[in-house]
């Protein structure tokens, strides 16, 4: 795990002649930022099939029948079934002209929309490809993830506040103060990471996909004591 530390620092700095923050005496005041990298080890894909018929019925059994295959080709790939969540079930009639100015329904589309999560990184391209072949005509998107994140967060959390207070020692010293003790923190984690990149070309090969890393970062308010 590689650490990389990203510093926003804000700091209202109170002198001892100044009207004090609290009844304790001055404070000075600052945020620390700080950002740990971690690699992913699980992803979730989201993809759906679309199906034409002549009838509503006739476009709800092609889309059953698909998704049911992509389903199965999934779970002999190793994909538990607590891994799989259809959503987003939807039957609409295509309009098209009746050459009189008018409109007319010439058959209906069925589409569903299947989320799926791989914990087997190295087999995720070949996922896509097994699905894509048997029916997966939609694909919108991938998102990586840490299925245990929280040493990654908890390494985030403690530098951020090692960076808050070198800033604040910096600063009151600077001013020819001394620190003293923490008056109050504020938490304002926001853990994300960039969008992994993707590229599908046809189904000729598997699908090429790059994880990279996830950037888990914390932030951080501390309120510290100026001492005299």
């Amino acid at each position: 795990m590689r650490l990389l530390k990203t510093l926003l620092l804000s700091a209202t700095l109170a002198l001892p002649l100044a009207q004090p923050i609290w009844a304790g005496g001055a404070l000075v005041t600052v945020t620390g930022e700080a950002t740990v990298e971690a690699v992913p080890d699980m992803a979730t894909i989201s993809l759906g099939v679309t199906t034409m018929g002549d009838t509503a019925a006739a476009a709800m059994a092609a889309n059953t029948s698909a998704l049911t295959a992509v389903m199965a080709r999934l779970k002999a790939a190793g994909i538990d079934d607590r891994d799989l969540q259809t959503s987003n079930l939807s039957l609409n009639p295509n309009w098209t002209s009746d050459g009189n100015g008018g409109s007319k329904i010439s058959g209906y589309m069925a589409s569903n929309q299947l989320s799926v999560r791989v914990r087997a990184l190295d087999s995720l391209g070949g996922v896509l490809d097994a699905v894509i072949s048997d029916g997966a005509n939609t694909l919108n998107g991938i998102s990586f993830d840490v299925s245990a994140p929280r040493p990654a967060q908890d390494a985030a959390r403690k530098a951020a506040v090692e960076d808050a207070r070198a800033r604040a020692t910096l600063l009151v010293e600077a001013a020819g103060g001394k620190l003293g003790r923490i008056v109050s923190i504020t938490e304002g984690s926001g853990f994300s990471g960039p969008m992994p990149m993707f590229r599908a070309d046809a189904a000729a090969a598997p699908v090429p996909i790059s994880a990279g890393q996830i950037g888990m970062t914390s932030s951080v308010t501390i309120s510290f004591e100026i001492a005299k």
